[in-house]
């Protein structure tokens, strides 16, 4: 597949766009646009991260990223389905730059702020799933109407964040491609051992300059970064597969040592490995 930039262009005359990835993986580096993106994940799941959080989707998820909001999809390369997608494009000024603050839409605003740190619908997901569904056949006025149901929808239903650091600036191209670079290398090697040194050398850094930039873009350090990502796929396997041992999931995500697997899974879910397996066989 072809690189894109770190920041994505937006296409020339289009205010509302529409977008099907019908890929083996999804775009999997860290990027960013202006445009607000609306998507459904009609088959696919994998790592999906948002500003300074990790998050897994999986199909039928509905997923809103904020404008300039780096983001990556990291499609789980073990299964063999292909990853399809639909996400409309749009920004706040695409129909006016006063068009998202007439008193009509006054109820509306609150899709906004939730955009801000990217969300999850988790609740309403029919309906919004059954608009997702006449978006290819309809015509462009159609799919206006659509996206402004949508956002009807999407502000009034249960939700969760999917971020909750924003960074005030956007990237630069050159950290953004600097980040990129980190995150591509953390999220290929995350079952290895990544020393800081290692990772600053990625970075073209020194390991204490590093340590501080990391921190400066995502609001945490870089082994709290590395340890989520790496409890977030030892979910995924505690989930999948029921006769696993929680050692074999520990040497499976990157962790050598039982003791520290155990404690990071705890600080990070509020549970035991264990406890966590064995509530997910229950439902």
């Amino acid at each position: 597949m072809k690189v894109l930039p770190f920041k994505i262009p937006k296409p020339e005359l289009a205010n509302l766009v529409y977008q099907v990835d019908l890929e083996p993986h999804f775009y999997d580096k860290l990027h960013q646009h202006e445009d607000i993106q609306l998507s459904l994940i009609i088959q696919g799941e994998g790592t999906l991260i948002v500003g300074d959080a990790i998050n897994y989707y999986k199909t039928g998820d509905i997923l809103i990223m904020g404008s300039q909001q780096p983001h990556v999809f990291q499609s789980d390369r073990e299964l063999e389905e292909t990853s399809h997608m639909q996400t409309l494009f749009f920004t706040k000024t695409s129909f006016g730059s006063e068009f998202f603050n007439l008193e009509e839409l006054a109820e509306i605003q609150v899709f906004f702020k939730r955009a801000i740190h990217g969300f999850k619908a988790t609740s309403n997901q029919e309906e919004i799933r059954g608009l997702f569904a006449k978006i290819e056949s309809a015509s462009k006025l159609e799919r206006f109407i659509i996206l402004l149901k949508l956002l009807k929808l999407l502000s009034i239903c249960e939700y969760k964040s999917l971020s909750s650091f924003i960074y005030e600036k956007s990237f630069s191209i050159t950290e953004g491609e600097r980040m990129r670079d980190v995150f591509d290398y953390t999220m290929t090697h995350f079952n290895k051992e990544i020393t800081l040194e290692s990772v600053a050398d990625v970075a073209n850094m020194t390991k204490t300059a590093f340590c501080k930039y990391f921190k400066k873009y995502t609001n945490k350090t870089y082994v709290v970064f590395l340890n989520e990502l790496r409890i977030e796929h030892a979910c995924k396997h505690l989930v999948s597969n029921q006769d696993i041992t929680v050692a074999d999931v520990a040497y499976k995500v990157g962790f050598n040592n039982i003791s520290n697997f155990n404690r990071q899974f705890k600080k990070i879910k509020h549970k035991t490995p264990l406890v966590y397996k064995q509530e997910s066989f229950k439902h």
